[in-house]
C-alpha cells in the first residue's frame, strides 16, 4: 500500500507494521535510503525459531517492547511481528491498528507525508494499558557504499552487558562488552579502538552501541550521510522523550540462517527510551524517561526523512526553526528544508 505526496512516497506492509518502500525525490535524485535484507520478497523459508519481523527485515518498523520479548511476543513485542489494520489511507496519511493489545493498550499507527517535505511524520499512539514499556522506533539505513554517522551530543556511548555474537561458531562481534566513551571516534574494541563514526569500521561483525543524549537541548538527531550516493539520511526525536539513539551495526557478523553471512552494509538507527539495555549508566543519566509510561493516551513521535546531499560531509548540527530545520555540514555545506518542528516540540 502506497502513500504518497509531492516529492515523497512510502509503503506499508501490514503484516508487520513495516514502512518500506521510503523515497524522496530531492536534487534531481531519486533517495531510498532504507535497508531490504537479501531474503525479503524471496520464497527463502525462514528458520522456525525467526520471528515474523526477520521474514521482512529492512525499512523501519516500531518496538514495544524493545529488544525484549512480553506476553508470549517474539523479540521486539507484537508491534513489529503481528498484522495491523488499515483504518484510514487519505491526504497522504496512513491510520493502522494492531491486532494485538499491548499491556492491555490499543495501539494506533500513524504515517504522514506533506507535499515539499522530505520526511515521514510518525505517531505511535498507546490507548489505555498498564506499567511501563520500553519503547524505540528501528530504522534500518542501506550502507553497501560506506557512510558518515553524526548525532546530537551525547554524555556517552556505551554497549550492552553482552555481545550481539558470543559464539564463534555462529558469528563475532568486535566491540568490547560492556565497555564505554565519551567519544564516537575512539571506542574501545577488541583490537583497539575503533572509529564508529565511520561505517564500515571492521570486515565482518555484529555490533550494538548506545547513545546517552546530552542534556540542555530538545532536538534529538541522528544524521547518516552516504557519500557515494549524494545523500542524507535523517532520524529527528525529542530528546525530552526519546533520551536514546542506538546504533546496529549489522555488517556479515552472523554465520547462521538466514544470515547465512550475507547481511552487510546495514546499519540500524533506532531511537527510543530503553534504559534496561544500559550497562554502564543508569536511568538518572538519561535527558528523559528509560521507558514509556502507559496508561490513557500516551504518544511516541517520530520523524524519518532524506535529502540530496552530494558534498558528502559529515552533518555538524541540526539546528530547528518555525517550521524547517536548518542542516549544516562539516565542510560548510548548508540546506534549510521544510519540518514540521512542532509535531516533536509538542511530543
Amino acid at each position: 500500500m502506497q502513500t504518497r505526496a509531492e516529492g515523497i512516497s512510502f509503503g506499508f506492509d501490514a503484516s508487520t507494521g513495516l514502512l518500506d518502500g521510503f523515497t524522496v525525490q530531492d536534487g534531481g535524485q531519486s533517495i531510498a535510503p532504507l535497508h531490504r535484507a537479501p531474503w525479503v520478497g524471496t520464497a527463502e523459508a525462514m528458520p522456525p525459531t525467526a520471528a515474523p519481523h526477520i521474514a521482512t527485515l529492512g525499512g523501519d518498523f516500531f518496538c514495544a517492547p524493545f529488544a525484549m520479548s512480553e506476553e508470549g511476543s517474539p523479540m521486539h513485542g507484537w508491534p513489529a511481528n503481528a498484522p495491523w489494520t488499515v483504518v484510514a489511507h487519505a491526504n497522504g496519511t496512513l491510520r493502522a491498528v494492531l491486532s494485538r493489545p499491548v499491556r492491555g493498550a490499543t495501539l494506533v499507527k500513524e504515517l504522514a507525508v506533506e507535499d515539499g517535505h522530505p520526511f515521514v511524520y510518525q505517531r505511535h499512539v498507546f490507548i489505555g494499558g498498564t506499567g511501563r514499556m520500553p519503547v524505540s522506533n528501528h530504522a534500518n539505513v542501506a550502507l553497501r557504499h560506506g557512510g558518515l554517522i553524526r548525532t546530537s551530543p551525547k554524555r556517552r556511548w556505551e554497549t550492552t552487558a553482552n555481545p550481539q555474537e558470543t559464539d564463534p561458531a555462529r558469528g563475532r562481534s568486535a566491540l568490547l562488552y560492556p565497555a564505554q566513551s565519551a567519544d564516537l571516534q575512539i571506542f574501545p574494541g577488541t583490537n583497539g579502538p575503533c572509529d564508529l563514526t565511520r561505517y564500515p569500521w571492521n570486515p565482518r561483525h555484529e555490533d550494538f552501541v548506545m547513545g546517552v543524549e546530552a542534556h540542555g537541548h530538545w532536538l534529538g538527531w541522528t544524521a547518516v550521510t552516504r557519500p557515494a550516493e549524494g545523500d542524507l539520511y535523517l532520524s529527528l526525536r525529542n530528546a525530552h522523550d526519546l533520551p536514546m539513539t542506538m546504533l546496529w551495526h549489522s555488517n556479515g557478523g552472523r554465520d547462521y540462517a538466514p544470515w547465512s553471512g550475507r547481511h552487510v552494509g546495514c546499519l540500524g538507527v533506532e531511537e527510543g527510551a530503553t534504559g534496561h539495555m544500559l550497562s554502564l549508566s543508569t536511568e538518572a543519566d538519561l535527558s528523559g524517561p528509560s521507558a514509556l509510561h502507559l496508561g490513557g493516551v500516551t504518544e511516541v513521535r517520530h520523524v524519518i526523512g532524506a535529502i540530496a546531499w552530494p558534498s558528502g560531509e559529515g552533518v555538524a548540527d541540526i539546528v530547528p526553526g518555525d517550521g524547517f530545520i536548518d542542516i549544516r555540514g562539516e565542510a560548510g555545506a548548508i540546506r534549510r528544508v521544510p519540518c514540521r518542528t512542532d509535531l516533536l516540540r509538542d511530543a
